[in-house]
């Protein structure tokens, strides 16, 4: 289950900030954020080296793109398309009312269901594809929210309920200042049973494989005509793994 915080400040120097842990098994390989594509020069996204997509990126015109699996559809399936070339989709766009427009029209059936969430500087959405013909969207309002394999906000996750008003009570980063102390320590965070997330840890490795892989922190500005998007990327647990620069 990976997990996404979004704070969404339409009037603020950074409109979008954005937290996320992506857990999945350790054996599937991947490449950290990169320019990958050489047809999509202007797209930043990591790279599943398995399915050929990603599971989030931003692009030049400083427009967000992250794909979350909803509950009880880890990995492929036999005819179904990859969720991560949905990411790439959006990010061909130049900003998120014409990536959800694209996005809206499509036959949600091809793929596993997902939550995904599409942002720009000035507008912030969640898709929801829960194995309807078409996808829902819902603009996501003012404010910090959580999404991980349920709704959003949804407090049937335990970790939404354990999770969601620690961010919420937490000091919103600065990114411009390179201030983002509390939620990096939330991130990084194993709560009380670190070997399942079933039990509200936002950073944890099962004995199976599956946990946290890596963690982003990302920023869009409101100017993002002379100002480019921050990515400060950890790979692997955040609380092991020092988080670096990507754009």
């Amino acid at each position: 289950m990976c997990t996404l915080i979004i704070c969404h400040r339409p009037h603020s120097d950074w409109p979008v900030i954005v937290a996320a842990n992506r857990d999945e098994m350790a054996g599937r390989p991947w490449l950290a954020p990169a320019r990958h594509w050489p047809d999509r020069a202007e797209v930043v996204a990591g790279l599943d080296q398995l399915a050929g997509g990603s599971w989030m990126g931003v692009n030049d015109h400083g427009l967000f793109a992250g794909i979350l699996n909803r509950m009880g559809t880890l990995g492929p399936a036999p005819g179904k398309r990859s969720r991560g070339e949905l990411v790439l989709d959006a990010l061909d766009h130049a900003d998120a009312s014409l990536a959800v427009q694209a996005l809206a029209d499509l036959d949600s059936r091809s793929w596993r269901p997902f939550n995904m969430v599409v942002a720009d500087n000035r507008d912030a959405f969640w898709i929801k594809a829960d194995g309807q013909a078409r996808v829902t969207v819902a603009p996501i309002p003012i404010g910090v929210h959580m999404l991980t394999a349920y709704d959003l906000d949804d407090g049937v996750s335990p970790r939404v309920a354990a999770y969601l008003p620690r961010f919420q009570g937490a000091t919103i980063p600065d990114p411009g200042q390179g201030d983002w102390a509390e939620w990096m320590a939330l991130m990084a965070d194993p709560g009380e049973d670190s070997d399942g997330e079933e039990h509200a840890a936002m950073c944890f490795t099962r004995a199976d494989g599956f946990g946290t892989v890596s963690s982003s922190l990302i920023a869009l500005p409101a100017d993002n005509l002379t100002t480019r998007p921050l990515w400060l990327f950890s790979p692997g647990k955040p609380s092991d793994a020092q988080y670096t620069p990507i754009v």
